[in-house]
């Protein structure tokens, strides 16, 4: 019983995490931009292999490497700035806050089993 619960609760987690996300993703939109010259679209395309290659090293890399999977996602977060594919759309204050609290908790969940205020 104790174990089904357990479960119960990391699929509560997750999706309160997966609400959260479409909550912060439904205002943000990521374009694809064509360039007059070659060298304008090489930081959008770093952006997709940074990311990628950052979560392949987060998810099947041991502890060890997590550190370079953190700066890549990182990078190519930064490098979608820099590349203009993205527009943030205006959100009100009480989405956003909801987006966070259901993050917040569904990771709390899923790593904890409890959430605590």
């Amino acid at each position: 019983m104790k174990r089904i619960m357990r479960l119960f609760l990391k699929l509560i987690g997750l999706a309160l995490l997966l609400v959260g996300i479409y909550f912060l993703g439904q205002n943000i939109i990521f374009t694809t931009q064509t360039a007059p010259y070659w060298w304008r679209d090489i930081s959008a395309a770093g952006s997709v292999l940074a990311v990628t290659s950052g979560i392949v090293a987060l998810l099947f890399f041991n502890r060890s490497t997590g550190a370079l999977g953190w700066i890549l996602v990182g990078l190519g977060i930064l490098l979608v700035f820099v590349s203009g594919g993205v527009i943030l759309r205006p959100t009100s204050l009480w989405t956003f806050f909801l987006a966070f609290v259901s993050l917040v908790g569904g990771l709390q969940l899923i790593t904890t089993g409890r959430v605590r205020f």
